[in-house]
């Protein structure tokens, strides 16, 4: 956390204030802000497909609204979301977030249900939105009576928003999440995972208040300013049990509907559809290839377009993966789209697109990925290290610095196309009863495709 700010309590309240004054935020647009950090925050450290059972615990106050937001969001993320909201605060806003939960159908729980069931038994994650910053002095029922099943015994007093644990007794949450800026007390933070929420803050409070914050990463909502991560402390990870609740994607397939579509118009549907997702690279693609004893290679590579005929990609001709399509043109690609529990499969044979297409997207590139693909002899050991890529780069910029010439495109580099025989669709469901339905033809040449549903 070197080099960022920290506030003491006086100055993060006098924030809030100029935030909800003079610079136009409103209490709802803060807490709807703040909430969304929380749950990207949350669900980066969680993911839904080990942790997908969450507990919110919302405090009376802003705090607890910022929870209540959380839940939302987290409930729209895929998680299976409680809320336990022991002391609602009655005011439009507060009301209208907790009518925004229950349509949801998020269920709500009382603080006396949480100490007759273990929250073990009830949840993977607990989201403690109990008190913010300007809370003092230790907490009144029920919320002293939440804190120890919570957290375990011997642990009935919070932290001081600047002297942090001052009691040594305090709270040892896994996960911290502060808000707008961090506050002085998580100087003294010590757990897995800390993160900064808040993507809001404009120039003037920047500069007035002297902030040092790191920059957000790409659309994120939170970034990761300290923790100790991967704790050794805490054991390796329990592989077996990591799982995903499936089927809260809410969706089916039904032979009727995808009977009226070929494989390359489904596919087209679907991967719009994840496109629409937020994915960075709806189109990275696994590509498994095999030589001609048998021997199988995959890894990832980016679609570059599909039609009629089937998938392309560009590579590197002599690399290792383009060798064995070479000796064996059977290939086989997978998709998966995470936020839509949804898969797909193709089998096929792989053959070279026309060199003119290479040629079109070669010139379609940017001007440093086309000299990329001149520096580059893929998969060849480097016997200098890195240092002989970083002097061939060098080499080859100076060759290529007058931008009114043009790139060549490198012999050895250009498209494959695989022809599908098998187009599988898979989507998620309960107690993973899934579906999969399958198009498979007998030539790649054929118009043919036959439908059929695979058991799960």
């Amino acid at each position: 956390m070197e080099g960022i700010t920290f506030l003491t309590q006086e100055q993060a309240q006098k924030l809030d204030e100029e935030l909800m004054g003079p610079l136009g935020f409103s209490v709802d647009q803060l807490m709807e802000l703040a909430g969304l950090s929380v749950a990207s925050a949350a669900a980066t450290e969680y993911p839904v497909s080990t942790h997908p059972r969450v507990l919110v615990v919302a405090g009376p106050g802003n705090n607890g609204g910022d929870g209540l937001v959380a839940a939302r969001h987290l409930h729209h993320f895929g998680y299976s979301v409680t809320i336990c909201y022991p002391k609602p605060t009655d005011r439009p806003l507060y009301n209208g977030l907790v009518t925004q939960c229950r349509s949801l159908g998020i269920p709500f729980v009382s603080a006396q249900d949480l100490q007759e069931v273990p929250l073990a038994e009830r949840c993977d994650v607990v989201l403690d939105a109990m008190f913010g910053f300007s809370f003092k002095g230790a907490p009144r029922p029920p919320f002293d009576a939440l804190i120890e099943p919570a957290c375990g015994p011997d642990l009935g007093l919070l932290w001081n928003v600047e002297a942090g644990d001052d009691s040594g007794e305090g709270l040892r949450p896994d996960m911290l999440i502060s808000l707008t800026a961090p506050k002085l007390c998580a100087q003294q933070f010590s757990g897995g995972h800390h993160y900064l929420g808040g993507r809001f803050v404009p120039p003037q409070i920047r500069d007035k208040y002297r902030l040092q914050l790191p920059p957000y990463p790409g659309v994120s909502q939170c970034v990761r300013i300290g923790g100790s991560a991967r704790c050794a402390a805490a054991g390796p990870a329990n592989v077996a049990d990591m799982r995903m609740t499936y089927g809260t994607a809410g969706q089916s397939l039904d032979e009727a509907d995808m009977a009226t579509a070929g494989p390359i118009e489904e596919f087209d549907a679907w991967f719009k559809l994840a496109a629409s997702c937020g994915l960075k690279e709806p189109n990275a693609t696994a590509l498994a290839t095999s030589d001609a004893a048998g021997r199988v290679s995959v890894r990832y590579v980016l679609l570059k377009g599909f039609d009629s005929r089937g998938f392309v990609w560009y590579t590197n001709y002599d690399s290792f993966k383009g060798h064995q399509l070479e000796a064996n043109s059977s290939a086989a690609l997978a998709f998966w789209w995470e936020p839509l529990q949804r898969q797909v499969r193709v089998e096929g044979v792989v053959e070279r697109v026309p060199e003119e297409e290479s040629d079109a997207y070669f010139s379609s590139r940017p001007r440093a990925s086309q000299i990329g693909a001149l520096v580059s002899m893929q998969s060849t050991p480097l016997r200098h290290g890195r240092r002989e890529l970083e002097e061939r780069a060098a080499r080859l910029e100076a060759q290529y610095s007058d931008e009114s010439v043009a790139v060549p495109r490198p012999p050895h580099w250009g498209g494959y196309l695989l022809r599908p025989l098998r187009v599988e669709f898979w989507q998620g469901r309960p107690s993973r009863l899934h579906d999969r339905l399958r198009y498979v033809r007998g030539a790649v040449d054929s118009d043919q495709w036959r439908l059929e549903r695979l058991a799960p």
